[in-house]
Order: C-alpha cells, then structure tokens, then sequence
C-alpha cells in the first residue's frame, strides 16, 4: 500500500505514514495501490484502475459500527439494526418473522430472530472501522 499524501509505500496494517504522519488512506495526492500520482476529485486510478480510497468518508456517511452492533444485540429480532443500516427489507423480515412466527411457534422464532441480531452484533462490534464502511455502508452486505 501507498500513503494517499506523499506517495510513500507503506505497510497495509500502518496506522500512520512513518514518512509524512498521516493516516495511510488521508489525502488525495496519490494511489494507494500502485503510488500514482492523483488529482484531487479522481475516483479512479488512471495507471492501475483502482478505485482511489479515503477515509474520511467513513465518519461522514453517518452509520456508527458501535451504535449498529448495540442494536443488534439489544433488539436483534426486531430488526432494529437492519432499519439503522438502511436494509430495510430485511428490517422487515425480522420484524415479521419475529411477530407472527412467535405466534406459531410459541416464541421459537423470536429466539431465532434474536440469535441472528447477537451474531450479527458481534460481528459488527468486531470489524475495523474501515472493513464494516466496506462491507456494511458502501457495499451493502445485508445479511452477516
């Protein structure tokens, strides 16, 4: 991997640029795959095809892993989670398989519902900052 704001190459698991201090994904200046040089506006790397990386845009889409994984922990089986991360369909899902299939089942479907939402919670609280930004937000991986 290459630091975004001088073009040094760096290790993949660095927290900082030993050679400018920044964050490896901050900045605009250059690939972080292949050290090509950037624009400031470029999505895509000219030389390697790359989509260019930054990690502000991780605090500002607004979805908090924490406050993701609490909520499925607490109220897993209701969905409550899926609905925070904008799935809403399998908000629903959840919601109704909870609902009417505890009804049938004698509060079998809930206990289900709940075990789904306390993995998924786990896995949330688990991941990076950057891999739940990936996986959760950006790509929208709905279900674990």
């Amino acid at each position: 991997m290459y630091c975004r704001n001088c073009g040094n190459k760096i290790s993949d698991n660095a927290e900082v640029c030993t050679n400018c201090g920044f964050k490896p994904l901050t900045g605009n200046n250059y690939c972080q795959n292949c050290g090509a040089e950037t624009k400031e506006k470029q999505v895509i790397c000219v030389e390697c095809g790359v989509e260019l990386q930054d990690d502000s845009t991780i605090s500002s889409e607004g979805k908090s892993k924490i406050a993701a994984g609490v909520l499925a922990i607490i109220l897993g089986a209701l969905g409550v989670h899926k609905f925070y991360l904008g799935y809403v369909n399998q908000g629903f899902v959840m919601l109704l398989v909870t609902i009417i299939g505890s009804i049938l089942t004698l509060g079998l479907a809930a206990a289900v519902m709940g075990t789904i939402g306390l993995v998924e919670g786990i896995i949330y609280l688990t991941k990076s900052d950057k891999e739940f930004y990936q996986e959760y937000v950006k790509n929208k991986k709905a279900w674990f």
